[in-house]
């Protein structure tokens, strides 16, 4: 058994830990699991609207739309992480307030939010904030301002939606990019790759731009079609063969055959 000192020795350690690496108390919140923490919840935009018209993970007017249909959130820094958490799926549900319902919705992250008073907050938009609510309750909910969430990271399931690349206007024939939505499962990316078609093609790892948006400067003609590999967060891989055609267009959307 540890004497005194050694546990505060250990304590001592642990709190140290925390000051120099303040990511790696909260990263249990963007793991996939059973169970729930609480954090606080607050809304933006129109009251039925959906928040912005895309925000910080690239995915513009698409949020209003199907499969989305505005039920989305801007997240802090920690679940946001840089564009890394764009598509990520929660469930949350409001406590505190008569006006929740306390059935929990589901939301996907595509915008960043200030981070507020936790280190992990949800700032949802107008239309999922009111879908917490009890039965023409839902501007009343709104009206709190802020309530206290429980949310819980869950898998992404987007029926009738295929996995999607669009390709960033800027792209030309030595330089691609593009925006990646409609992703299931873990709904977030670690790692994406590219093959060029001929022989001797391999792999090449491609950056993240920004968002949801990832880019591969090639110095020389692309050589197309154009294959891409997915790694998602907990290590999945999936290849989009074939998925940006030859002949491909700034600005067109690619549509894969295969999803997570």
């Amino acid at each position: 058994m540890a004497s005194k000192s050694q546990l505060l020795s250990l304590v001592a350690v642990a709190v140290l830990a925390s000051l120099l690496h303040p990511g790696a108390s909260i990263q249990i919140h963007r793991k996939l699991s059973s169970s729930s923490d609480e954090t606080g919840g607050t809304w933006y935009g129109e009251a039925n609207g959906a928040g912005s018209d895309g925000g910080a993970c690239g995915y513009k007017e698409a949020v209003d739309q199907a499969p989305f249909s505005s039920m989305i959130t801007a997240a802090s820094s920690a679940i946001y992480n840089s564009g890394k958490g764009c598509g990520s799926c929660f469930q949350v549900k409001c406590t505190g307030n008569e006006a929740c319902s306390g059935t929990p919705v589901t939301v996907v992250v595509t915008d960043e939010s200030p981070s507020l008073n936790d280190p992990v907050h949800f700032d949802l938009s107008g239309t999922a904030f009111g879908a917490m609510a009890n039965p023409g309750q839902a501007d009343k909910l709104r009206g709190a301002g802020v309530v206290k969430l429980q949310y819980t990271r869950v898998q992404c399931n987007w029926p009738g939606a295929q996995l999607t690349f669009v390709v960033d206007t800027g792209s030309n024939e030595e330089y691609l990019a593009v925006l990646i939505k409609y992703l299931n499962s873990d709904g977030e990316l670690s790692a994406v790759e590219l093959m060029q078609t001929g022989n001797g093609a391999t792999w090449t790892s491609m950056q993240q731009s920004w968002g949801a948006v990832w880019k591969c400067n090639s110095g020389s003609p692309l050589k197309a079609p154009l294959s891409i590999r997915l790694t998602s967060s907990s290590g999945k891989q999936l290849v989009a063969s074939n998925v940006i055609p030859d002949g491909w267009k700034p600005g067109s959307a690619y549509q894969a055959a295969v999803n997570f």
